[in-house]
């Protein structure tokens, strides 16, 4: 483990560096693993399925990333994350291209967890390498960043997608957003410093057993499940409610909703500098306010009553995965490495489990189930950061 004074500080090159790769990361990991997300409707239609199996699109990447963050997290220890992620984006790409042309709704849906399963190798291990190389006055911006970043890519190519349906391919918007992702890989390796604390080898001692065993780490770590499980259902089910009447919108036009992703761009960079002044509890829990917030807002039947609900809920909730995201790494201190790996575990996970179970809510209730669960899930976040932090005071 490389000392505090060795790594990357605010203000340097090297520091500027690094956040500009990690953000080519995060724009080529998100465009692909979000791809499908702004075409549900089109792709239910192509096939001939439900809404439910068309967004086991968006699940079945999402849950095989959750499935292999931690075996690739330990084989990135023994390989380098540096290497990791190159070749994982990389395999992204490929793979990307083939969904394009997936034959069948089974095909593409094996294809995109076979791409959630590459992208480990990227977004498992990308946390933990920006907590590792920043020196700790700066990783709450650096993270920060890195979600930004995050966003950016989400919100790209939900919008690439969905113009290309809008003119009559959502093929040709999944080959779009491939190679959209190989010109940032490309930027990724270019602009990516050499690491400082990055040295492959075998496995330090005691694994996720400390993790494991304290409930404040447990309880950080219950946050993304929960929030991102959340926020994806929204994205998921929302598309096919302002498909359908009252609203009865074009796909194009829906697409451009997902431009509220640019809200959490500028949160996540806010919080995350927000954070490292004035405490992560207070950050964290006006976040999440304000997603509850935006949320109930979405239940109004007005395009533009929706699209505000829908930035608030936005942005407040890359602003609380943002600080909660570094707050894990520093609160795991030695252990951050396997803290950030269960971590994106979860947050992975509840995209896929409730982005799909979520479903059975807007089948039987409409938009106000979807509301009513995720405003469950937020509230227990909520109190999941309440817990943690009265128990890291105490320690």
């Amino acid at each position: 483990m490389a000392a505090a004074e060795d790594r990357h500080r605010p203000g340097t090159p090297a520091y500027r560096r690094l956040n500009l790769a990690m953000i080519c990361a995060g724009l080529a990991a998100f465009g692909m693993l979000y791809a499908t997300q702004p075409v549900l409707p089109e792709i239910a239609a192509a096939y001939g399925t439900t809404a439910t199996t068309a967004s086991l699109t968006v699940s079945a990447s999402t849950g095989a990333l959750a499935l292999a963050v931690i075996p690739v997290t330990a084989l990135a220890a023994r390989w380098g994350r540096v290497r990791s992620m190159r070749v994982g984006l990389l395999l992204a790409v490929a793979l990307a291209i083939a969904c394009a042309a997936a034959p069948s709704i089974g095909a593409l849906i094996g294809l995109r967890g076979v791409l959630g399963l590459v992208l480990a190798g990227v977004v498992a291990v990308a946390m933990g390498h920006v907590g590792a190389e920043v020196h700790p006055s700066g990783v709450g911006a650096a993270m920060g960043l890195y979600v930004a970043g995050n966003s950016l890519g989400g919100v790209g190519g939900r919008l690439v997608t969905a113009g290309a349906a809008d003119l009559g391919s959502w093929r040709l918007g999944l080959l779009l957003i491939a190679l959209f992702a190989l010109v940032a890989t490309a930027g990724f390796w270019w602009l990516l410093p050499d690491a400082v604390n990055d040295h492959p080898g075998p496995q330090s001692r005691g694994g996720f057993g400390p993790v494991l065993r304290e409930p404040a780490l447990l309880a950080l770590v219950a946050v993304p499940f929960l929030l991102m499980g959340g926020f994806v259902a929204v994205y998921n089910y929302l598309t096919f409610r302002l498909v359908a009447p009252p609203f009865e919108l074009p796909v194009a036009l829906v697409g451009l909703v997902f431009l509220a992703y640019l809200a959490g761009t500028t949160s996540s960079a806010i919080a995350g500098r927000a954070s490292d002044r004035y405490g992560r509890l207070p950050v964290f829990a006006g976040g999440v306010v304000v997603m509850i917030g935006g949320l109930v807002l979405t239940l109004v039947d007005s395009v533009p009553g929706v699209v505000l609900g829908l930035v608030l809920l936005t942005a407040g909730f890359f602003a609380g995965h943002a600080v909660a995201s570094g707050w894990t790494s520093l609160a795991a201190g030695a252990s951050a490495t396997q803290a950030s790996a269960l971590y994106v575990c979860a947050y992975y996970g509840g995209s896929s489990v409730f982005g799909a179970w979520v479903g059975t809510a807007w089948s039987a209730f409409g938009w106000p189930g979807v509301v009513v669960w995720v405003g469950a899930l937020a509230a227990l976040a909520l109190a999941a950061g309440v817990f943690a932090a009265s128990r890291l005071r105490r320690g």
